[in-house]
């Protein structure tokens, strides 16, 4: 009878460590699914505002404003051409991604190339030069070069 008294502990055991196993992965996938509909209800900071959807549609008013010569939902500068690249460029990239590339005429029509042969860019046709005229004028390389020469300096012996 021992023998039997001691198979009945370890499968009482076994099946409490079963049960107790189920009820961890019964909570964990509760906590996961309550986490996955709000995760600001495991979050400590409660004095935080909430975070808003703003909907930003043609309608409203702010879907072109202008402030200061700049386009405010994309960051390009107003100029003739804006909405044209506005609609063809920023459908696939963001618009900081055009203003951080300053090119002249030639490296914008070959960048147009490349994205057209790599990455599926559609044919621009009249608006391709629309597009190269504003990017050119507003967006050209930076000239860079040497700083001026130090003039009317008093210079002093270093000593050694």
């Amino acid at each position: 009878m021992s023998k039997q008294n001691n198979f009945r502990k370890q499968v009482k055991s076994f099946y409490s460590i079963l049960v107790v196993a189920f009820v961890m992965v019964l909570l964990i996938g509760v906590l996961g699914v309550t986490y996955m509909m709000d995760p600001s209800a495991f979050s400590s900071k409660k004095d935080t505002p909430n975070s808003e959807v703003v909907n930003v549609t043609p309608d409203n008013d702010d879907w072109d404003k202008i402030e200061n010569g700049i386009h405010l939902r994309t960051g390009f500068k107003d100029g003739e051409g804006l909405m044209t690249v506005v609609n063809n460029c920023t459908n696939c990239h963001s618009a900081q991604l055009v203003i951080q590339n300053r090119m002249n005429e030639e490296r914008w029509i070959e960048t147009i190339r490349w994205m057209q042969k790599t990455q599926n860019l559609w044919d621009l046709g009249e608006n391709e030069k629309v597009i190269v005229n504003y990017l050119v004028t507003n967006y050209p390389p930076k000239s860079k070069g040497r700083r001026e020469a130090l003039t009317n300096i008093e210079w002093y012996p270093l000593e050694e």
